[in-house]
């Protein structure tokens, strides 16, 4: 069953044992957005004015490697870079709102579906990031399935400039503002997967990828 549709089933029985309507009335989610609008943040970090620079900051904190580049046509030359340095192969699943870069002329052979066992680089995009941490945030959904960053060893995520945000407030107000709702999935990647739970000594690739590289694009 669709993740979604069971926490609307959990839901609706809770407030069906509180004697209400199975979804809120209209009056209710006015109640809840005003309650959030008047709600006061919490004491938070003083941010730059340049989010940009300070998320590749953070983000190479967190042993996630950065590029920057000037547009999306310069992304598929990028990552085909960044495999070459790291001799890892050219081939990689990616999400199928990339099809429209040009990959082959970079010298990847990209297939757009979710990955299997046996594929090492995964290339997504991403919703927003975050510079306060150096996050990467990303939403599951038909074409932007939650495995191409969790999966493959190697995980490539394109970060636009302008989806840079201060922190994960402000990445939370923004899927709000543009998806209504939360998807069935919101993976929030600072860095490869890692764990010290044996010896305390930190181990990269635990639970996921081995690496993480952000190709920033300045020019989106």
């Amino acid at each position: 069953m669709d993740t979604s549709i069971a926490r609307r089933n959990i839901l609706a029985r809770i407030r069906a044992a509180q004697g209400r309507e199975a979804e809120p009335s209209a009056p209710e989610r006015e109640a809840a957005a005003g309650y959030l609008a008047r709600h006061p943040e919490g004491p938070r970090p003083l941010m730059p004015e340049d989010l940009v620079t300070h998320f590749i900051e953070e983000a190479q904190k967190m042993a996630t490697t950065v590029e920057t580049v000037d547009a999306l046509s310069d992304v598929p030359a990028a990552a085909h870079r960044y495999l070459a340095q790291h001799g890892l192969p050219v081939q990689a699943i990616a999400w199928q709102t990339l099809q429209d870069l040009d990959w082959v002329k970079a010298g990847l052979m990209v297939e757009f579906r979710k990955p299997i066992d046996g594929d090492v680089v995964g290339i997504t995009g991403c919703f927003c990031a975050t510079a306060e941490t150096g996050t990467l945030v990303l939403l599951s959904g038909p074409e932007t399935y939650a495995s191409a960053g969790l999966l493959p060893e190697t995980h490539i995520a394109i970060v636009p400039a302008s989806r840079i945000v201060a922190g994960h407030e402000e990445a939370f107000g923004l899927i709000r503002a543009e998806r209504g709702e939360l998807p069935r999935a919101v993976n929030f990647v600072s860095g490869p997967s890692r764990t010290g739970d044996i010896e305390q000594t930190i181990v990269l690739g635990a639970h996921g990828p081995y690496r993480v590289h952000a190709i920033v694009v300045r020019g989106a």
